[in-house]
Parts: structure tokens; C-alpha cells; sequence
């Protein structure tokens, strides 16, 4: 399995930086991301700057760059949740609510993304345990489920969004969220 190194995450962030020096201050007063500084991402095995990640996700000029970093960090593989991903998943959660979010279609759809691997693994299937990986060996999911759970008012209202492109939430999808904010 291709799995993303702390190394290539934190090349990756300092790209996005130098690239983007004025993103960080786009989404400083943002009221989703009141608290991401107080996170210790590098307990997650994440560069200290998700916070600007975060923040870039607001700077039009930055955002799609932005995203596609933060998934990068946050994702440990192409089908493994990091462990910071339960950490950052309220900041996102929030974010995706938020209309005048430039990226939050594609927020959106990482949402999607992470409620589905965030669903337990069937322990009795030996394919699914190949691909994914037990659940005692990603606790990871369980910590999403519960943040889903916690914040199921606002997947709910995401669901019920008409503000959001028609489509872009198809019932598989919507199952998928419902079933992970019900945990």
C-alpha cells in the first residue's frame, strides 16, 4: 500500500506555504476554525501547519491547493484515515457548512470519503481486513464515528443544504454520513 510519510507531508506543507505565504491569514478570525491552533497536530504525526492548511482552505487563490494538501496529511494512505483525521474533522465538518467556503464542494466530497472509511471493517471478511486493516489497529474510525456523531446536526444540515450543487450528494453518500453520525 502507498502510504504518505511524515517527511512528504511536511514537504508538501512547506510548499504549500512558500507558495501560498498570504493563505495562512485568510480564515484567521473564522469562527469554524476557532481552536485548530491549539491542536497537537504533531502528536498526530502532522506538520505544524495544518492550522494554515486550514486556514488556506478560505483564500480563494489558495483553497484548491489547500485541500488537496490537507487531504494528503491527513490521509495516511489511499485508504487510511490518518490519526489526525478525527482531530481535524470538526474543523472540516464546519468549514463544509459554511456556503462561502471556495472549496466546499470538494469539502464536501471529502466528507463523503471519510464517513465511508470510517465505517467498521467486517472482521469476518479476510479481503476487507487486507485492503483496510483491522479496527482494533485503527481506532482512527471509531474517533471519526464519534465526531460525526457529535456534530450530526450539522451532516444533517448539509444533507438538507439547497445551496449545494444538484447531485452532489446521491443516496449511497447520504446513507454513508447518516450512518456515521449515528454512531
Amino acid at each position: 500500500m502507498c502510504r504518505i510519510t511524515a517527511a512528504g507531508k511536511e514537504a508538501a506543507v512547506a510548499r504549500f506555504l512558500q507558495e501560498f505565504p498570504e493563505a495562512p491569514r485568510a480564515g484567521r478570525d473564522h469562527p469554524a476554525l476557532r481552536g485548530c491552533d491549539d491542536i497537537p497536530w504533531a502528536d498526530f504525526g502532522c506538520p505544524a501547519g495544518v492550522p494554515a492548511l486550514l486556514r488556506g482552505l478560505l483564500d480563494p487563490a489558495a483553497a484548491a491547493e489547500a485541500e488537496r494538501v490537507l487531504c494528503n496529511v491527513l490521509m495516511d494512505g489511499v485508504f487510511t484515515l490518518g490519526p489526525a483525521m478525527p482531530a481535524a474533522l470538526p474543523f472540516l465538518l464546519r468549514l463544509a457548512a459554511d456556503p462561502a467556503v471556495p472549496v466546499r464542494t470538494e469539502l464536501v466530497e471529502v466528507l463523503f470519503v471519510v464517513a465511508e472509511l470510517s465505517h467498521p471493517v467486517d472482521g469476518g471478511s479476510e479481503r476487507a481486513i487486507r485492503f483496510l486493516g483491522g479496527d482494533r489497529d485503527h481506532p482512527e474510525r471509531a474517533r471519526c464515528r464519534a465526531v460525526f456523531f457529535e456534530h450530526a446536526e450539522l451532516v444533517r444540515g448539509l444533507l438538507d443544504d439547497r445551496t449545494l450543487p444538484d447531485g452532489l450528494i446521491p443516496p449511497e453518500e447520504r446513507a454513508s454520513l447518516l450512518k456515521a453520525a449515528a454512531a
